[in-house]
C-alpha cells in the first residue's frame, strides 16, 4: 500500500468527493467548495484521474444514465477508502511533526 501514497492533491480530493455517489461536475464543484476555489479540476485532469482511479479499483461506477449524455456517478470502493485513510494518517503525522518543530521540541 505504501507505493500508492502520497496521493496527489487532485486524487485526494476526488476520493473525498466520492464518499457518496457523485458525478464529474459534482466532484468538481465539491472540490472547489472544499478548497475555497484554490483547487479547480479541469475536465482533462478530472476524467483522466477518474479513469486511473477506476482502473486501480479505488472508485467504481455507481450508476450510469444512458439517456442523457451518459452521465456517470462514481463511488469510492473499500480499497479506495483504505488508501485514502492511509493518506490521512500520513498527513496527520506530517502536521504533528510540524507542530512539534514549531513548539521547539
Amino acid at each position: 500500500m505504501e507505493k500508492n501514497i502520497p496521493l496527489t492533491e487532485a486524487l485526494f480530493y476526488i476520493l473525498l468527493a466520492v464518499r457518496k455517489p457523485n458525478h464529474g461536475y459534482g466532484i468538481t464543484q465539491e472540490v472547489e467548495e472544499l478548497t475555497d476555489n484554490r483547487v479547480t479540476l479541469g475536465p482533462g485532469t478530472l476524467y483522466g484521474a477518474i479513469q486511473s482511479l477506476v482502473k486501480k479499483g479505488w472508485i467504481q461506477i455507481y450508476s450510469e444514465d444512458t439517456e442523457s449524455r451518459k452521465k456517470k456517478e462514481y463511488l469510492i470502493t473499500e480499497e479506495g477508502r483504505l488508501i485514502f485513510n492511509e493518506e490521512v494518517k500520513r498527513l496527520k503525522e506530517l502536521l504533528h511533526n510540524a507542530e512539534l518543530m514549531k513548539e521547539g521540541k
